[in-house]
């Protein structure tokens, strides 16, 4: 068995299943954003989103991350250390930045929703929800062309 494969389809999986999460939460934020506070719709998209991110996407963002540096780690034992210097893999570790602190964002407001307290719209919630796709794309293409070398 080729053990790497593996890893990577691992990795692969378990970075769908977080941008699975990470892109309809936004969209749940947007319907949510509409109802009133302590409504019956407020807990039910109080529950749907605390289960989301908690059940899907936390762990999904954990196995990403620990198979992608899993990944790195047979990379440079293999290859040599020095493609973390290529511009393909700074872009995608910047990617990987990007997404984490995005998801950390979204666990905060989650937590406005909760406390009542959400100051952002729906329409916010729809134009954001784009960005972590945005950024899959760059990282992807960045990585799968190893652009600049």
């Amino acid at each position: 068995m080729n053990w790497y494969d593996l890893v990577r389809g691992l990795h692969i999986i378990a970075v769908i299943a977080w941008m699975a999460g990470i892109m309809y939460l936004p969209r749940l934020f947007a319907y949510h954003a509409a109802v009133p506070v302590g409504s019956e719709m407020d807990t039910t998209f109080q529950t749907m989103e605390l289960k989301l991110y908690r059940i899907i996407m936390t762990p999904a963002s954990l196995i990403a991350v620990v198979l992608g540096m899993t990944l790195i780690w047979i990379d440079g034992h293999t290859r040599g250390w020095g493609f973390l210097l290529k511009p393909w893999m700074i872009t995608k570790l910047a990617g990987v930045v990007f997404i984490l602190g995005w998801h950390h964002f979204l666990g905060a407001a989650r937590k406005r929703f909760v406390a009542g307290t959400n100051q952002r719209s729906a329409r916010f919630w729809k134009m954001t929800n784009e960005l972590p796709f945005i950024a899959a794309i760059i990282m992807v293409l960045a990585v799968t062309t190893e652009f600049g070398g």
